[in-house]
């Protein structure tokens, strides 16, 4: 009998045997877990050098990005006008926006190469004509790119913020002629010099080129001369779709994986367009199958615990550790997406007991640890949420799969789970940063 002050965890804790696809678990209110690494607009959008960003909203919905900008301690780059309840009767949204950037351009003490405007959920409720004021403000200031950006949460379930956001990141690259180049769009973090995407890159004698390898507005507008838009990550999608249609750069969705097939599949896929030789990939092959031998000795008498925000497939790396005799007990994730298919169906038969819980379902913030994944011994956490909601110590502090990629990826990702069990990690100091590893 689950005493009074225990919530009941039905609802918040389901198995792989029971888990559906895509949706384990039913919509409803939403709990947010203070492990806060993962990266919110105003992070994605401070990756574009030289810029400024401009949030237009109602005064109680600011606090939340101007709390990000001060705590990254990038509030030289970021500014707010605030909507008031006169602006909506009065129907002069288009002018408070205009106004608005005007005023902050003239009291800057620099000229931004760029400004992100974001909108606001009042606007599309009030039908603001934002065309007319991007139109205006290109006219006024033509040594300034503008770029519609949104803070609309309403919008989330159409297209995702996030999404939304890498997309807009690349909207100012000029028009270029094009190098032969590849451009990796819409990832957060640097590829590893070792990652086998570089690699591949590199032998074929073209540029290799990211947005994190920029720190000035000229050198970001070098990604437009790339022939490619490479995707690892499926919220960069339609950051690779809109370059293609718009700079013309060929589309090539090459997602993070973990099966030793996909992701030779995608490597020749890569060499293929562009037009090198397919190396002898088991070389690369046998040094990740050691690595993960190596990982599992380590792991014996361990468990391990995976969260959505350390992978983009949980599900994948879940079934890789599996298969390799390292226990994993427990998935945490909102939802799966299709890629994960063949891994859901496999996990379902070989391991029907492995837990599968929300992050956001309100329950989560109120189960005992126990009984949000803590089974009690030794356990290895990848990703923060993992780590908070099973209150271990010991953890892999990755998010978005880091710069991993490929056989190397896999390599390095061992590596870090050896290393991980070495030494307890101060969880609440690390977790409660931020946006972690975003840096203004």
């Amino acid at each position: 009998m689950i005493a009074l002050h225990q919530p009941d965890p039905v609802g918040a804790v389901t198995t792989m045997a029971e888990a559906g696809f895509p949706s384990p678990f039913g919509s409803s209110l939403e709990y947010a877990a203070p492990a806060r690494g993962p990266w919110n607009i105003v992070h994605v959008g401070m990756l574009m050098p030289e810029s400024l960003q401009i949030f237009v909203c109602a005064q109680g919905c600011l606090r939340g990005v101007v709390l990000t900008a001060a705590e990254m301690g990038a509030t030289d780059r970021f500014s707010t006008i605030a909507v008031q309840e006169h602006n909506l009767l009065e129907g002069d949204m288009e002018e408070l926006m205009l106004d608005g950037v005007r005023d902050i351009i003239a009291k800057l003490p620099y000229t931004p190469r760029a400004i992100l405007l974001f909108s606001s959920c009042v606007h599309h409720f009030t039908g603001c004509d934002l065309e007319y004021v991007f139109r205006k403000l290109r006219k006024e200031f033509p040594h300034i790119d503008f770029t519609d950006c949104y803070m609309t949460p309403i919008l989330r379930k159409t297209v995702a913020p996030d999404a939304k956001m890498r997309q807009q990141l690349y909207s100012t690259l000029h028009e270029a002629d094009k190098d032969g180049g590849v451009s990796l769009i819409g990832s957060l973090f640097p590829q590893d010099e070792s990652s086998d995407l570089v690699q591949i890159v590199k032998a074929s004698g073209r540029t290799f080129r990211a947005i994190t390898d920029y720190h000035d507005y000229d050198g970001f507008q070098q990604m437009a001369k790339s022939e490619y838009a490479v995707t690892i990550n499926p919220a960069a999608v339609l950051s690779g779709d809109t370059l293609e249609n718009r700079l013309g750069q060929k589309h090539l969705h090459l997602p993070l994986s973990y099966g030793f097939g996909e992701i030779r599949d995608h490597l020749e896929k890569l060499c293929d367009v562009l037009h090198i030789d397919v190396p002898d990939f088991s070389a690369w092959e046998n040094e990740a199958s050691e690595a993960l031998k190596l990982a599992a000795e380590a792991l014996k008498g361990w468990e391990v615990a995976i969260d959505y925000t350390a992978t983009s497939r949980p599900l994948g790396l879940a079934r890789l550790l599996l298969e390799q005799g390292i226990k994993v007990t427990a998935i945490y994730a909102d939802a799966f997406t299709m890629p994960e298919m063949a891994d859901y169906l496999w996990l379902k038969e070989h391991a029907p007991d492995m837990k599968v819980m929300p992050t956001v379902h309100p329950k989560m913030g109120l189960l005992p640890r126990e009984a949000a994944g803590k089974i009690g011994g030794k356990l290895l956490a990848i990703g923060q949420k993992a780590a908070y909601f099973t209150g271990t110590n010991y953890y892999v502090n990755l998010l978005e799969g880091g710069g991993h990629y490929g056989f190397d990826g896999i390599i390095r990702l061992c590596e870090e789970m050896r290393e991980a069990l070495l030494e307890e990690k101060d969880v609440p100091s690390i977790v409660q940063v931020k946006g972690w590893g975003c840096c203004g």
